[in-house]
């Protein structure tokens, strides 16, 4: 599914009307048949929808029309001067003049009553007042027609955008609707991968309204919206003359005193998510109270980094960094393996953080490197603050891969992989999953795949869609999910996911 902004969305429109001369009223139709598809007209009866005079009001004039078509009970509101209406919006607004429905006009606090009457009268409000253009903060009677909404509604359903937020970067433009659903156009809107719209959203579906593939894939930045199809076709499939050597070999380097459960976790995680063959390579210290804990995984114990040398060179993946400690030796494994390695480096946890003042070590490494930082790592790797991360995520991670030539995997709500030409964004997983070693989990799935076969990207993309998708599975009978939870349903999220 790919993500859009603003300036995407308005590129396309204007090639389809000016290059193919589709008329915008054409789209404008399109656009308010999806919406009507997404109401539940025979339980629903009455309707209020607030307009405004762009394009996005024109959406909500000819929702009104179908809707007076189905003999529903219909109120539209107008915020603004009709004069100041759009073209297209118009010529929707006249036909429903031309069919006697009264549109009553928001343009002071003497409307306002009947305003909210209408609305707590009303099963459904659709909200189609400021569409994706919108980039400045809203005016004072914007501001209260949406604070009214808001408080007076049962149920709202925003066309392509809740009004008031940016499209590109989920901005609040002083006051926004709060959405029970957004039905979307083309494109998933940027902006609602920021961590604040979703209060603002609701449920967000993505609808076609018929502009030509060619014409997106003119515009389009690369930037996508993991689907349950896009990993489906990720996963490898297992033919029935496979062995344990067809699914690849994975070293795990991690664990010190103290911190043997990221050692474990992230070595299971690796097991159980479908590797032929997993090594845990740690201290000598701790090596007997890690090798109780396996049955699958092997096991050995290191005093010196040179000790590591014959299992770094069969290793098809490495695995490094939970658990081993924030230190010199630390980085020395990391050069190490940079080295003398042949096969895929993935970094987390400590070995991100012995890295954030040597960022050199990685930048003319000849190994494909997927670093997997929350928030927190990204802000020393970058020097940036982690509020400034937090809101500008796809930006941060996208720069810093394309500097450093690694994957970057930005955990949190809505996780960003990319390698600096491509993102992708994360739809699954939640809150219950909050909890430590879910990132050591995440590490050895990603691990996992890659030894399978699948290219760096493509199994970081996977890898965090499994690991959400078994969240969002577990939680739904769960208060809370760790990882030892996420590494026994591992199998079988991966199986359904497959099919």
């Amino acid at each position: 599914m790919k993500i859009g902004t603003a300036e995407i969305l308005r590129n396309m429109d204007n090639y389809c009307i000016e290059e193919l001369k589709i008329p915008g009223i054409v789209l404008m139709e399109n656009a308010a048949l999806q919406v009507v598809k997404h109401l539940q007209t025979d339980i629903d009866n009455k309707y209020c929808l607030v307009c405004g005079c762009g394009n996005n009001g024109g959406d909500g004039f000819a929702i009104a029309r179908h809707l007076k078509a189905l003999d529903k009970g219909v109120e539209v509101f107008l915020i603004g001067n009709s004069s100041k209406l759009s073209s297209d919006s118009r010529v929707n607004y006249e036909i429903l003049k031309n069919m006697g429905i009264k549109i009553q006009k928001i343009s002071n606090v003497e409307d306002f009553t009947i305003l909210r009457d209408s609305l707590q009268h009303s099963d459904i409000i659709i909200d189609s007042v400021l569409g994706t253009g919108l980039t400045r903060n809203i005016d004072e009677l914007y501001d209260s027609v949406i604070s009214i909404i808001n408080e007076n509604s049962k149920y709202i359903v925003s066309v392509d955008i809740p009004s008031g937020m940016d499209s590109s970067t989920g901005e609040i433009k002083g006051n926004a609707i709060k959405a029970h659903k957004t039905v979307t156009f083309e494109l998933y809107k940027r902006g609602f991968i920021n961590y604040k719209s979703h209060k603002h959203t609701g449920e967000i579906v993505v609808e076609s309204i018929g502009v030509p593939k060619n014409v997106i894939n003119l515009y389009h930045k690369k930037e996508f919206l993991t689907t349950q199809e896009d990993v489906r076709k990720i996963i490898p499939k297992r033919d029935k003359f496979s062995h344990k050597g067809s699914f690849g070999r994975v070293l795990v380097i991690a664990g010190s005193e103290g911190y043997t459960g990221a050692a474990y976790i992230t070595t299971e995680s690796a097991v159980r998510s479908g590797a032929g063959l997993v090594t845990l390579a740690c201290n000598k210290k701790i090596q007997h109270i890690l090798a109780a804990k396996f049955v699958e995984a092997m096991t050995f114990g290191y005093d010196h980094v040179n000790e590591l040398l014959d299992a770094v060179k069969k290793a098809d993946v490495i695995a490094l960094g939970p658990g081993l400690g924030s230190n010199g030796e630390t980085l020395d494994i990391i050069k190490f393996v940079l080295d003398n390695g042949k096969g895929t480096l993935v970094i987390d946890a400590d070995g991100i953080n012995v890295l954030s003042e040597n960022l050199d070590v990685i930048k003319d490494s000849n190994l494909p490197i997927i670093l997997t930082p929350h928030p927190g790592e990204m802000a020393r790797l970058t020097d940036l603050g982690i509020e400034y991360i937090n809101e500008n995520r796809m930006d941060v991670a996208k720069n810093f891969a394309k500097e450093n030539s690694v994957i970057i995997v930005l955990k949190g709500y809505n996780t960003i992989i990319t390698d600096g030409e491509k993102v992708y964004v994360n739809p699954t997983g939640n809150s219950t999953m909050a909890s430590g070693g879910m990132g050591d989990c995440l590490t050895g799935i990603i691990a996992s795949l890659v030894a399978q076969g699948c290219e760096a990207l493509e199994a970081s993309c996977a890898s965090v869609y499994i690991h959400g998708f078994a969240g969002d599975k577990l939680s739904k009978n769960m208060h809370n999910v760790n990882a030892e939870h996420i590494i026994e349903e591992l199998p079988f999220t991966i199986k359904e996911l497959e099919i």
